[in-house]
This record gives C-alpha cells, sequence and structure tokens, in this order.
C-alpha cells in the first residue's frame, strides 16, 4: 500500500491507457464512502464485477485526505488490471499518478490541462448539450467525453436532463470513445443502447448496491 503521498507505482503508458479507454464500457463514480468505511472493499468488488473505470469523487474531502484515498484507489485498480480516474484536480492527478482526469465545462481548458498533467494523463470532459460535444469531439486534446444526464440525478443537483436524443447525435458523430451518464441503471439501460450508447457512467446503481461486483455483471449483460 501507498504511504498517502506518494504517486501509486506501476503506471500505464497513454498507448495502454488508451487501450483500455478504447475497450472500457462500465465507468464508475463514487465518493469516499466515508459513512460506509468501506473503500477498499468496495472498489475491489466493483473491479472484479468488470467495472472499467472507477473515479473518485467527493468535493467534502481536503487534499490530503483525498490524494490518499486516490492512491487507494489506484492500487486496487493496479491490481485489477484496469483504470482509475480523479475528478477535477489536475494537481491531483499527477501526485497519484492518474490514469484519467475528467473536467467539467468550468474546469480548467484542456491546454491548461495538458501543461499540468503531461501528455500520458487521459483527459475527459462533460458534455450536455450539442456544441459542448461538437467542441469536445473536435478537440485532440480531449480523450472521451460524457453526455448527459439523460434523467436528472441527486448526484447533480440543479442539472437539467438532456434526454435520450442528445445520445442519438454523440452516436452518430463521435470520433472517440463517449459515455452516456445521469440515472442511468439495469431498468433504464435498454433505452440508453436504443438511443446509440454503448458505454456508461453510473453512481447509484452500483455505490447503492447491496452486491456491487453482481449490479455491474447486470449492466455489462445489457451492454
Amino acid at each position: 500500500m501507498t504511504d498517502g503521498f506518494g504517486a501509486t507505482p506501476g503506471g500505464l503508458t497513454r498507448t495502454e491507457r488508451l487501450e483500455r479507454l478504447t475497450a472500457a464500457r462500465l465507468y464508475v463514480c463514487t465518493n469516499a464512502r466515508t459513512e460506509q468505511a468501506d473503500l477498499e472493499d468496495f472498489l475491489g468488488a466493483a473491479y472484479a464485477g468488470g467495472v472499467d473505470i472507477i473515479q473518485l469523487r467527493d468535493k467534502s474531502m481536503e487534499a490530503a485526505a483525498e490524494i490518499e484515498r486516490v492512491n487507494l484507489l489506484g492500487r486496487v485498480a493496479r491490481e485489477a488490471g484496469a483504470l482509475f480516474s480523479v475528478n477535477d484536480r489536475a494537481d491531483i492527478a499527477v501526485l497519484t499518478g492518474a490514469d484519467v482526469l475528467h473536467l467539467g465545462q468550468g474546469d480548467l481548458s484542456t491546454m491548461q490541462t495538458r501543461t499540468l498533467v503531461g501528455p500520458e494523463v487521459l483527459i475527459g470532459r462533460s458534455t450536455h448539450s450539442l456544441n459542448q460535444i461538437n467542441a469536445a469531439n473536435q478537440d485532440p486534446g480531449i480523450d472521451y467525453f460524457c453526455v448527459g444526464p439523460v434523467w436528472e440525478t441527486p448526484t447533480k443537483p440543479g442539472r437539467a436532463a438532456v434526454g435520450l436524443d442528445l445520445l442519438g447525435y454523440a452516436s452518430a458523430v463521435a470520433k472517440k470513445p463517449w459515455f452516456a451518464i445521469g440515472g442511468i441503471d439495469a431498468q433504464r439501460l435498454p433505452e440508453v443502447r436504443e438511443a446509440g450508447a454503448e458505454r456508461i457512467v453510473v453512481v447509484r446503481a452500483i455505490t447503492e448496491a447491496a452486491d456491487p461486483a453482481a449490479a455491474a455483471r447486470e449492466l455489462l449483460a445489457g451492454l
């Protein structure tokens, strides 16, 4: 286990990361699970169920605590042969050797981000409209993008749902991997697939599941 501050050892090359991103189907975002006190067990179960990428997203954490937990995530990801992601924080991505840094529309520009993280880290961007999809799709510095929220979700309060039609647009124009996100679960997955999405990001469908590994397997079966 890392000491909580050094970068996770055994980092992948950009080529290896891109290969795994291209093959990825299921991406999970989780908080640090402070209340449950089971972060390591949860991460291991999710990866064991077939999750390809896990992102730690916990706005309540101070930087030192977040670094420690991202390093834990990185270690579990390496053991599983999977990818791990940091939300928003380019500095934490660098310090932990993260595979992926995911950005929102109001975060750093691609050029600013590359200046900080270098060429090896994969960069993703959230999109919520046709114009934002087009911008991410045409940006050579962006490696993937997310489209949503497809349905309103309590994990993004105040963010209006974009609906299924935007997924169809993304499917028609995408030149790089993209993920549907927002309110997706096993029951809604057929609609998402019919709209053209082949990859999804979920939160509650796995983080609130009694058996995260089984929940992941069910979603992957639908994909």
